[in-house]
C-alpha cells in the first residue's frame, strides 16, 4: 500500500519539472511540447522497465499525469503483443486506454451541453 503523501510528492515533482522546463526556456518549450514529452518519456521509461518502480512509490502521483498515460499505452501494447502477436502492437495501447478516453469524451460532451462558453 502506497502512503497517501507519496502521490502528492511524486506528482508534484513531475509537475515541478514541467513548469521549470517551460520557465527556464522562455517560451521555446510550450505546454504542447511538455505534453508530448511527458507521454513519450513515460512510454520510453515504461518500455525500459523504469516507470513501474515510480508507480510503486508514487501510486496515483505517477499514473495520473501524462507520463502515466504513456506508461499505460506501453504496458497495454506489450501485453497485447504477447497475446496477439504483431497485431497487438497496433491495438494494445488503445484497448488499455479505452475506458479513460471514453470517459474524457463523455464528460467533455456533458460539460459542453451544461455550460455555455463565454468568449
Amino acid at each position: 500500500m502506497v502512503p497517501w503523501y507519496s502521490a502528492f510528492i511524486v506528482g508534484g515533482i513531475l509537475c515541478l519539472i514541467g513548469q521549470l522546463v517551460m520557465d527556464l526556456t522562455k517560451a521555446q518549450i510550450t505546454p504542447g511540447h511538455i505534453l508530448v514529452g511527458y507521454i513519450t518519456s513515460g512510454a520510453i521509461l515504461s518500455g525500459l522497465g523504469l516507470y513501474q518502480p515510480l508507480v510503486e512509490i508514487g501510486g496515483a502521483g505517477a499514473t495520473i499525469p501524462l507520463s502515466g498515460f504513456g506508461h499505460l499505452l506501453t504496458q497495454g501494447t506489450l501485453k497485447a503483443v504477447e497475446q496477439k502477436g504483431l497485431l497487438g502492437a497496433f491495438s494494445g495501447g488503445i484497448e488499455a486506454a479505452a475506458a479513460g478516453i471514453t470517459a474524457a469524451v463523455i464528460f467533455g460532451y456533458i460539460a459542453a451541453v451544461i455550460f455555455n462558453p463565454k468568449g
